[in-house]
């Protein structure tokens, strides 16, 4: 079945927060913001701006009637600023105006004096001056330090991997409207629609139930609309609340860069100690995470990274320790992995780090290591490991080490082009962290015509959860997809649901919808019996195709004579369903428990060619084997695999954010933030399913698809490594991420660079 969107999309008439029709009367918002990143706003001018005809309103903190407060893990982050402001881009006015474009001129014309305060940007700086989100985080399982001490080999070292603009095509952007009795309505580009419910509340004062939120779909979310999207409804919403007509804002790219917040930038400290038959005996890491100026989904996102410190490995001897560390940046936040990458992109570089000490390949000791069924995971969580199983798979359909000669019979040919190879096993868990977040509703209505309307929490932004949805109902009643419509996401339809993200958003509503299409599909048999006059057994009476069967013969009772049946008998044909996901715990005061429904696999290899007069390089192709457990769409989950491998390859090579001592953002346009083109694409991408009978707890056993793959791209990273040493086999570049042109170049001729500057320093 293809992607229910791909037809609207492909004409262009996918209907996105921007195309909805203007209301009449709607005013247009723009956000003035805070010009500096640290310090004391003593006084705000508003005289020119309003002076400004076409504007009819401009408001501050002191507008706001409910609480001036966003933050959701931890109450820290005021909407508009109130005596401070924390980082460049913070909001400090918001204008109303009748046009787009007055309400821009109008914020140029602020005035503000804002005594400096010191700025921070480096999370290691605010490390030290104590600058904490939240105390710190630690897992800890064996005794690293009695372990290191029977090592054979020990090494330590330090890597950096800097942040991600999610660069989503569709920016942020809210549309509010009020509604009869005081209510307001959001059009919100969200992946969080209760978020902004709730944030919108607080706000305004106003309870939830007057405020209704309504997503269609999202041009791309990424994370990057998990929860700073409340803001831009909740500005929307006030401004609704105060002058009682429509209000629109939908951010500009520049704006959108400036103003929200990344991937985490991370800075680690590693030290891991291997016995003499390279299995790793013990592995510490002090992980510094850069929250930006309010905590956002810090404190979750560094949860996260702990969880995934040693990625497919078991490792009896684990200490990890995680700093969420203030600085002053935007918040940053959520971003497809969630913390997740950082902590795999560490330990990959402590094992290469270990195996270039040691002469030998950094898949020796990876495969060596892998985590198999029954072993720990340093939070207590024993796995059912396709991490060796995804490992021999991959190399028999690839056969790894028929890549790596070929490579290096190119390299002994080659003086000035290389190319380098690595292997990334991947190990994702899939479920929030969070257990009670694990929970989501759907409501179904069948109508006489036989049509079926699904409602859930899940909001589509291009991952073809709608279509998945649409595959769980159709497949129950076994009836044509095409009698199905997914409807949009809103809050008044399916309240208090979680956001779409951690991969886990088709597996939670996905469920909820089985349970209501089985709830339904129950009544109708009971009444199937009634009209066919037999006796009533839920094993003998079926629904195939449309009809009715009784013990495997088909009946002349089809689908809509049955579904009329019941509705004049008075048998109700809607249902609301609750899912939970079972067995899902984690006890934070012992850092122990289950938090993962299941785990999602792979290995991959990647190889890279370089250019090294100019430090550029292609990536050849990533070919491996993924655990898809058992697809219900390979169409969907073959395009989310690309896009999230494609989207690792940027974060990993040459998306580089860019911040200057005074916190102002460098890289904020796409002419200073390069993402990968058609040209940086890998030539070739082969990812094949694992074969594998194991059971999951997954929808229709379809494991989550969205997130792993991007693990993937950090493979990459290493394998420009492996090309640079192959030139130069004295270069051990630090680890640092993303590896730019830039960077590679340097790397390539290290030695000649320190011997130029030291030659012309001693003259």
């Amino acid at each position: 079945m293809t992607n229910t969107d791909a037809y609207g999309h492909v004409r262009g008439e996918s209907v996105y927060l921007d195309d909805i029709p203007l209301i009449y009367n709607t005013l247009f918002a723009c956000v003035f913001d805070s010009p500096v990143a640290h310090g004391i706003l003593k006084s705000v001018d508003l005289s020119q701006a309003l002076k400004l005809k076409g504007v009819v309103s401009i408001l501050l903190a002191l507008d706001i009637p409910g609480v001036n407060q966003i933050g959701g893990i931890v109450p820290d982050e005021p909407l508009l600023a109130e005596g401070h402001v924390h980082f460049q881009g913070m909001p400090i006015a918001l204008v109303l105006a009748e046009t787009e474009e007055i309400a821009q001129a109008a914020a140029k014309k602020i005035k503000v004096v804002i005594d400096p305060l010191e700025i921070i940007t480096d999370p290691r700086i605010a490390f030290e001056k104590n600058e904490l989100i939240i105390p710190p985080k630690k897992f800890k399982m064996g005794d690293s330090d009695l372990a290191f001490k029977d090592c054979v080999h020990v090494f330590s070292g330090r890597a950096d991997v800097n942040g991600q603009e999610h660069l989503y095509i569709e920016t942020q952007g809210a549309y509010s409207v009020p509604m009869e009795g005081g209510g307001i309505k959001i059009y919100s580009s969200t992946q969080g629609p209760t978020a902004v419910q709730r944030t919108v509340a607080r706000v305004t004062g106003l309870p939830m139930h007057r405020i209704e939120v309504e997503v269609g779909r999202l041009g791309g979310g990424f994370g990057g609309k998990e929860d700073q999207a409340s803001s831009w409804a909740c500005l929307c919403a006030l401004g609704t609340l105060l002058t009682n007509r429509p209000v629109k804002y939908s951010l500009h790219r520049m704006e959108d860069m400036r103003m929200t917040g990344k991937r985490h930038p991370y800075s680690a400290d590693f030290k891991i100690g291997l016995n003499k038959d390279l299995n790793i005996q013990a592995y510490e890491v002090v992980f510094y995470q850069n929250a930006g100026a309010a905590a956002d989904l810090s404190p979750a996102v560094l949860e996260r990274t702990l969880f995934h410190c040693t990625n497919s490995y078991f490792i009896p001897h684990v200490t990890a320790t995680a700093y969420s560390c203030r600085t002053n940046l935007p918040p940053n936040t959520a971003f497809r992995g969630f913390g997740g990458p950082q902590g795999m992109f560490v330990i990959e570089s402590a094992i290469t780090h270990a195996a270039e000490k040691l002469k030998i390949s950094p898949s020796v000791i990876q495969r060596k290591n892998l985590i198999t069924p029954g072993e720990e995971f340093p939070y207590g969580q024993k796995a059912e490991s396709e991490a060796v199983t995804t490992w021999v798979q991959a190399d028999s359909y690839f056969d790894f080490e028929k890549i790596i000669s070929a490579a290096h019979d190119f390299n002994l040919k080659n003086k000035n082009k290389k190319r380098g190879v690595a292997l990334m096993p991947i190990c994702f868990g899939i479920s929030f962290t969070k257990t009670l977040m694990n929970q989501a509703r759907a409501l179904v209505h069948v109508y006489t015509d036989g049509s079926v309307a699904v409602s859930t929490g899940a909001v589509e932004m291009g991952q073809g959860v709608n279509t998945k949805m649409q595959q769980v109902a159709a497949e129950t009643f076994s009836i044509s997809s095409g009698q199905v419509k997914v409807h949009s996401t809103n809050t008044l339809r399916v309240a208090n649901t979680s956001p779409s993200a951690a991969s886990a958003t088709a597996d939670l509503n996905g469920k909820a919808v089985l349970l209501a299409c089985e709830a339904i599909l129950n009544r109708l048999k009971i009444v199937a019996a009634e009209e066919l006059n037999i006796p009533f057994h839920t094993d003998t009476i079926k629904i195939e195709n449309g009809f009715v069967f009784h013990q495997n013969i088909q009946t002349k009772l089809d689908w809509k004579t049955l579904v009329n049946a019941a509705f004049v008998r008075r048998v109700n044909l809607s249902e609301h369903a609750h899912y939970a996901t079972p067995g899902v715990h984690f006890d934070w005061t012992i850092s122990k428990g289950h938090p993962f429904s299941y785990h999602v696999y792979g290995t991959a290899i990647i190889q890279v060619t370089l250019d090294c007069l100019r430090g550029i390089y292609e990536v050849d192709f990533v070919k491996g084997v993924h655990d898809y457990g058992k697809s219900m769409n390979t169409l969907i989950d073959q395009g989310q695999i690309e896009g999230g491998i494609v989207q690792g390859l940027g974060w990993m090579t040459m998306e580089e954010l860019v911040y200057d001592v005074n916190g102002k953002l460098r890289s904020n346009a796409l002419s200073s933030y390069k993402i990968p083109d058609i040209y940086s694409a890998p030539r070739t991408i082969d990812i094949q399913p694992l074969a594998t009978t194991r059971e999951n707890l997954a929808i229709f056993s379809s494991k989550a698809v969205g997130e792993p793959p991007l693990m993937y791209g950090i493979g990459a990273y290493f394998a420009i490594r492996d090309a640079i040493r192959a030139f130069n086999t004295n270069a051990s570049p630090e680890y640092d991420a993303p590896f730019t042109p830039e960077k590679v170049l340097m790397a390539l001729y290290d030695s000649e660079i320190n011997k130029f500057h030291s030659h012309h320093s001693s003259h």
